[in-house]
């Protein structure tokens, strides 16, 4: 490699395009590979937290999402998508774990707890939250994919920069802003046909 090229100087060769990459790893390179992995795990793993998950099922989520790339790598045709696809089935694992956990049902005396102590007003409250979380995270389920996608990658608990939700949905970083905004008036028009109604500011 010839250091003294003028393009490398500028830093244009400085991160290899999803195209270069994908070509490697598909030849067995296992640099391009975990390139791969660097760029988009933050990723992967924000929105298997967005779902609550604990981090031994948000471990397993992540594990399988990759899995999965692993065996459709040489059948993406477009590698610029590949992280909106690894958001995609992220999100399709993660729900496919909550839906496991539901059908779990607690057997030992242990797990339950005496309830007299409990503070009924705050209860109810977490429980009317969850419900309107549920609802809202329903609705967000009539979005457009990218809609859905953007959405969760923005929650604050996500952590992601815009630099990586553009990369992940191939979105210029200067349109995020403008689709998040068209995506929540879509979001409250839905919820308003619910009967729910949703401040301006919501986020």
């Amino acid at each position: 490699m010839e250091t003294s090229s003028p393009r490398i100087e500028r830093g244009a060769r400085s991160q290899p395009s999803l195209h270069e990459l994908v070509r490697s790893a598909r030849a067995g390179k296992v640099e391009a590979w975990n390139a791969i992995v660097d760029r988009f795990a933050g990723l992967v793993w924000a929105i298997a937290r967005r779902h609550r998950l604990s981090d031994a099922d948000a471990a397993d989520v992540s594990q399988t999402t990759w899995l999965r790339l692993v065996e459709h790598l040489d059948r993406i045709e477009d590698p610029d998508r590949i992280g909106g696809w690894l958001a995609t089935t992220a999100r399709r694992e993660s729900l496919r774990v909550l839906r496991l956990a539901d059908r779990q049902v607690p057997a030992a005396q242990d797990d339950f707890v005496d309830v007299v102590a409990v503070n009924e007003v705050a209860v109810d409250a977490a429980l009317l939250n969850e419900e309107r979380d549920r609802e809202l995270w329903e609705l967000v389920a009539g979005l457009p994919v990218r809609c859905q996608l953007l959405l969760e990658m923005l929650t604050n608990d996500a952590l992601l920069s815009y630099v990586e939700i553009g990369d992940a949905l191939s979105m210029p970083t200067g349109s995020i802003g403008p689709t998040r905004a068209r995506c929540l008036e879509h979001l409250r028009r839905l919820a308003t046909s619910r009967g729910i109604y949703l401040e301006q500011g919501v986020s």
